[in-house]
């Protein structure tokens, strides 16, 4: 799994991902877990749907 997601795109993420997360409980939503997406992608500096899409704002992106 090679890190495709840069620094300013994983801080999104993670923010995003936990505004949502705690909207979600606080309202007694599902959206709660959708916000475990974002989340989860941002923190492991990988997203799987870049693959295909063919998208790395990585800084040390291949040559």
């Amino acid at each position: 799994m090679e890190c495709n997601v840069g620094s300013v795109d994983r801080l999104l993420r993670i923010i995003v991902g936990l505004v949502v997360a705690i909207v979600g409980v606080i309202f007694d939503s599902w959206w709660g877990l959708v916000g475990l997406i974002p989340l989860s992608t941002g923190l492991f500096k990988f997203c799987p749907l870049y693959i295909p899409l063919k998208i790395n704002t990585s800084e040390n992106k291949k040559k």
